[in-house]
């Protein structure tokens, strides 16, 4: 039986053209000692690169 990764799950998502969605790391706390540019660039999700994709959409065989 294939099961699904949870650490993978939590921390990525698919997007509707298959695609993985990541959040930008490190911004939880000190945030005061960040600029606002970096703070805003933050908030946009970002794609995960493709040659790290193929081994995590593994960890998602039904996807998300």
């Amino acid at each position: 039986m294939q099961k699904t990764k949870k650490s993978v799950a939590k921390r990525f998502k698919l997007s509707a053209k298959g695609k993985l969605v990541r959040r930008t790391p490190g911004f939880r706390h000190l945030l005061g000692s960040k600029s606002t540019k970096q703070k805003r660039r933050a908030t946009k999700d970002k794609l995960v690169a493709e040659g790290h994709a193929v081994p995590l959409k593994r960890c998602l065989p039904f996807g998300l």
